[in-house]
């Protein structure tokens, strides 16, 4: 822990501009440690922290905006009731009536013999999955195992196809218990199309910030399992995942039909035209309803700045660049022609196994 501990207080504090305080913050550390196995982060330092574990993202497309993340401190909060206000406070602040905000809400660390605060859900606000008996699937398809838990647990949902999941929080060895989203916490957008006037008839919408709450945040030695985070969606996460992913809501062939496309062959490229189509209808639903959204080609060209800006600073960037390529024409992004090393950088955001 030391080492990770000097590693990340000496790039701390030398990029907030103090390189003075480093060897008495170290002391600092290094007492407490000696005395109770652990240290606490300075509001500063976690701030600092979070912002860069957004900068060493490597699957992350947005990274030019690192430093306008908000960070919420909620360490000393201990009760799930508590805890789930406070994710509460999260969605609102971060909606923000669409105007969305990059925030993270960062609960207590993970220490010995203290209960570690885990949320089973992947995101703050997801859509159930119901499996019927017949194998079909009402609504998200990758929410089934999720809402199964949560139908386990005693919740019920309306069984439509777009019902926002409860947020199922467990603390230690507890059991979890799950809480009811109010019906005011999540915006959600309509998706229409600036031309189809029969898109509004598939009654497809989806939320407006992806706050994901299943990775844990880790600092200097320090883990926070529980620490969701949210920026603002790029169009082809809804438009060509989301919604159009076999394994999600599937809907390609529908719109393919609509729109009168052979889908009985590939050589019509059915599927590229309704995805496009898709892409189209997200990124206009979202900004007729004032809701932040970035389209893939503007985010690629931001992330190709934010290259030339860590560069500039001296730091490599690092990257995965299978999740870096936009899912729709990613060769016409510069992107595309880029090569990044895929290596892992602390501070960052770790994958959580499932709870459940």
């Amino acid at each position: 822990m030391l080492q990770e501990v000097e590693s990340f207080i000496r790039g701390c504090y030398t990029e907030l501009g103090r390189p003075g305080d480093i060897p008495r913050r170290l002391a600092e550390i290094e007492r407490q440690l000696l005395a109770t196995g652990s240290y606490d982060h300075t509001f500063q330092e976690l701030e600092h922290g979070a912002r860069l574990a957004w900068r060493n993202s490597n699957r992350c497309i947005g990274r030019l905006f690192w430093k306008s993340l908000q960070v919420l401190d909620f360490r000393g909060l201990e009760e799930e009731d508590a805890i789930f206000e406070a994710l509460l406070r999260h969605i609102r602040q971060a909606t923000n009536r669409g105007k969305i905000v990059p925030t993270i809400s960062v609960f207590s660390p993970a220490l010995p013999g203290k209960p570690s605060i885990r949320l089973w859900n992947h995101q703050l606000l997801r859509y159930a999955g119901y499996l019927g008996s017949d194998g079909r699937v009402v609504g998200d398809r990758a929410s089934v195992r999720l809402t199964q838990a949560a139908e386990r647990l005693g919740w019920r949902g309306r069984g439509t196809a777009f019902d926002l999941l409860p947020l199922i929080i467990q603390v230690g060895d507890g059991p979890p218990h799950w809480f009811e989203l109010p019906a005011d916490a999540a915006l959600e957008v309509p998706i229409r199309h600036p031309e189809f006037g029969w898109f509004e008839d598939l009654h497809l919408q989806w939320y407006a910030v992806p706050i994901i709450c299943d990775m844990q945040l880790e600092i200097g030695g320090l883990a926070y399992p529980c620490a969701p985070f949210n920026g603002w969606y790029m169009e082809t996460e809804i438009g060509a995942r989301n919604l159009a992913d076999a394994g999600r809501y599937d809907m390609l062939a529908t719109v393919a039909s609509r729109m009168g496309l052979d889908t009985g062959t590939n050589v019509s490229l059915w599927k590229d035209k309704a995805l496009v189509e898709l892409n189209v209808a997200v990124l206009h639903s979202f900004k007729e309803a004032g809701v932040s959204i970035v389209d893939h080609h503007t985010a690629a060209e931001q992330f190709q700045l934010f290259d030339r800006l860590e560069t500039s600073a001296g730091r490599r960037v690092t990257g995965d660049w299978s999740w870096l390529i936009p899912p729709v024409s990613p060769a016409t992004t510069g992107i595309w022609h880029q090569s990044y090393a895929n290596e892992l950088v602390k501070p960052n955001f770790l994958a959580l196994p499932v709870p459940y």
